[in-house]
């Protein structure tokens, strides 16, 4: 499914270049769409429109298809959801650094 493509090419570093049939049909179906930004060989044989292209190169996903696999729910990267958590970790610091200091006996065991 061209969805699947889709999410592989957003997590992919780009440029990325597809030489497998369907892939290359995929990616010729998503530019069609308007959701990527790629270079798609013509057939060999222009007459016919036959014949075995050698590659694809997708070079962006466009707005367009990032508003497409967010219906999707594509999943967040690993550095943007560590970014989300960086406010309530120094939210807890805060909090923490604002409440009477303990003393010491109070962390021995009695």
């Amino acid at each position: 499914m061209t969805i699947n493509l889709l999410r592989q090419i957003a997590g992919s570093r780009l440029p990325v270049t597809f030489s497998r049939d369907e892939d290359i049909d995929g990616v010729r179906m998503l530019r069609a769409a308007g959701l990527v930004v790629a270079f798609v060989p013509s057939p060999s044989s222009p007459l016919s429109l036959s014949g075995s292209p050698s590659a694809a190169q997708v070079l962006a996903v466009t707005q367009k298809g990032r508003e497409e696999l967010g219906k999707f729910s594509y999943p967040q990267s690993r550095s943007s959801r560590w970014r989300n958590r960086s406010p309530q970790i120094t939210a807890r610091r805060l909090s923490n650094a604002s409440a009477p200091p303990r003393s010491a006996e109070s962390h021995l065991p009695h």
